[in-house]
């Protein structure tokens, strides 16, 4: 049975990514991309679906021990668990080195007192769970077989197979240390080369000590702030600078229900906020790398823009479900694909033209071509900013006039602008400052409840909406307007738990709601940094900082959080890692920083 959300700890290449849970099971990894099949899916099934485990030996009928504990070697995404047993200590370190070549899985088992025994215990199932591979030896190496991949197993451990399943059962003692591997190559071609576990673990350890020192940060949070960056930085697909949101599919938002999602693709907005994080401490050449994968991903076609992407660019994301797997925690239908792909998100093109702003003023060097999409986004809006869209919560109902959107298509009039007067762009700039003005006074208009003092929802609705946070973050209004307290305030009012944290919307539990779908959600950790923002930017420092702390206890024993919290489980929910909660932590800590609001 796999774990709670929160028990998973993330290793990945920059390329794909892999989950272990606090029992030394690893049940969930794509080969040899984010978005590929998996080979261990026991995450959104069973044990029957897919899992690594290796850690003590247990007796049959009992649960497999957890380690007593776990943590990152330094600022770095190499794991190490230890267990105590009865009979000693036991460390396992588990890392995927940044890819040359084929990618690998390593895991190395070491003993640190008395002697204690261990197992490993690998199922591989290719196709998400579904297709059992041929398992065979091949010049003394165990290699499984399915179609187009072959997974490479290699160990000094002896091993030996049992009901379609590889073990190797063997004791360790202080300084011991046995090396377990697997790596992926398509099986047409040769094998992989042997692996080098303790050349690779000095060479990774290498590898993020030598990114981490880029950080311009040295606040008072620097320690969640690094651990947000390095998490952002294994969501990146190296070969192409694309972003991936998560690197799960359907971890359910609702445990039981229907909100299950594949987010293993670049959302334009996830992708440019992260990118504005990183410009902000000091990651340009990551940076850069998204604005090329941008470039690449909208060429031909820029005035259709896509809210999201494969990670090289790929246009087609088709949804389909697994009917094989039966969720995480019963949560179905597991989907693949996301059929959001082609819905109309107006404040997606906003998203974009604030991040390729960003990049301009922090002196990232001048692409003509980055100019002129900005141009061609700028006279699709012309057209259609006035249209109802489905918004940035990608709703499944009828399309509606978001305010959120409608804020955000000023904000790419609004850049557009500025980057004509820097006279790095020729545009029509009095038609496009009358055009910002028309989007601010419709907005002011259409989507303010005088009566209540907040923005809502959508034009001519009663709802609230966290998104509405982002009005004075994007500079639509200042702060101190009375209409963005009201809204503020409103939103604390209407949209908090019991425990302070911030919800996307109103849901209608078992009915369908504005996004098309039954049942409830989670606080959605994004606005709950989004509402500490705001209150620092009004001048409630301390309640800021506050809600922030808060927030920061969530995260896991790793400092890894989901997208969002139920606060009546007390767990987390959703994908996991999330880039759209890792984003915005470092956002608050920047802020807070700044604004003196952290405790001693």
């Amino acid at each position: 049975m796999a774990g709670r959300i929160e028990d998973y700890a993330l290793i990945g290449d920059m390329q794909t990514a892999a989950l272990v849970c606090r029992d030394g099971t690893v049940d969930w990894l794509c080969l040899p991309r984010f978005d590929s099949h998996a080979i261990f899916a026991g995450l959104l099934g069973t044990e029957e679906h897919g899992f690594w485990r290796l850690g003590p030996a247990h007796a049959a009928d009992s649960e497999p021990p957890t380690a007593a504990r776990r943590t990152y070697r330094g600022d770095s995404l190499i794991l190490e668990s230890e267990w105590d047993t009865p009979r000693g200590t036991v460390r396992v370190t588990d890392f995927m080195p940044p890819r040359d070549g084929a990618p690998q899985l390593i895991r190395i088992v070491e003993g640190v007192t008395g002697r204690v025994p261990m197992r490993s215990v690998l199922r591989m199932r290719f196709s998400y769970g579904r297709v059992v591979p041929w398992v065979h030896k091949h010049d003394g190496r165990t290699v499984a077989v399915a179609g187009p991949d072959s997974v490479w197993f290699d160990t000094s451990a002896e091993t030996y197979g049992k009901s379609l399943t590889t073990y190797a059962d063997f004791t360790v003692a202080p300084g011991d240390r046995i090396a377990f591997t697997i790596s992926w190559e398509p099986s047409h071609k040769e094998p992989p080369a042997l692996p080098e576990p303790e050349q690779s673990l000095e060479a990774t350890e290498n590898f993020w000590r030598d990114w981490v020192e880029h950080c311009t940060y040295h606040g008072p949070y620097r320690e969640a702030v690094i651990r947000s960056l390095i998490t952002l930085k294994a969501l990146t697909y190296a070969p192409t600078g694309g972003i991936v949101a998560a690197p799960t599919t359907s971890l359910p938002e609702d445990i039981g229900g229907v909100r299950n999602w594949d987010y293993r693709y670049t959302w334009l907005r996830d992708a440019a906020i992260t990118l504005s994080s990183l410009l902000r401490t000091g990651y340009r050449e990551e940076a850069r790398a998204w604005r090329e994968w941008l470039l690449r991903a909208v060429a031909g076609d820029p005035e259709n823009l896509q809210i999201m992407y494969g990670i090289a660019g790929e246009r087609e994301l088709g949804e389909a479900e697994l009917d094989w797997l039966p969720g995480y925690e019963g949560s179905a239908p597991v989907r693949v694909g996301n059929g959001a792909a082609h819905q109309l998100q107006l404040d997606v093109y906003g998203e974009v033209t604030e991040a390729l702003h960003l990049a301009h003023m922090t002196g990232l060097a001048r692409n003509d071509y980055a100019s002129l999409l900005q141009l061609k986004l700028i006279r699709y809006l012309e057209d259609h900013w006035d249209e109802p869209d489905e918004g940035i919560w990608e709703v499944r109902g009828p399309r509606r006039h978001f305010v959120h959107s409608k804020v955000m298509a000023w904000v790419a009039v609004d850049r557009t602008i500025k980057l004509i007067e820097s006279g790095d762009a020729d545009g029509p700039l009095e038609r496009w400052k009358e055009l910002r003005d028309d989007i601010h006074r419709d907005v002011c208009e259409k989507g303010y409840d005088k009566e209540r003092n907040t923005f809502t929802q959508s034009y001519g609705s009663q709802e609230l909406d966290a998104s509405l946070l982002l009005i004075p973050q994007m500079g639509f209004l200042p702060p101190d307007d009375k209409r963005v307290i009201g809204t503020i305030e409103a939103i604390q009012r209407e949209l908090s738990t019991s425990d302070g944290f911030i919800l996307r919307y109103p849901t209608s539990g078992g009915e369908e709601g504005v996004d098309g779908l039954p049942g409830d959600e989670g606080a959605f950790l994004a606005c709950s940094f989004w509402m500490a923002d705001d209150l620092a930017m009004i001048g409630r420092v301390d309640e800021a900082r506050k809600l922030f702390e808060k927030l920061l206890a969530l995260r896991n024993d790793l400092g890894l959080l989901a997208e969002e919290w139920d606060p009546r489980l007390k767990r987390q929910v959703g994908n996991f890692p999330q880039a759209f909660s890792h984003v915005p932590l470092i956002d608050t800590a920047l802020r807070l920083t700044a604004s003196g609001a952290y405790g001693g």
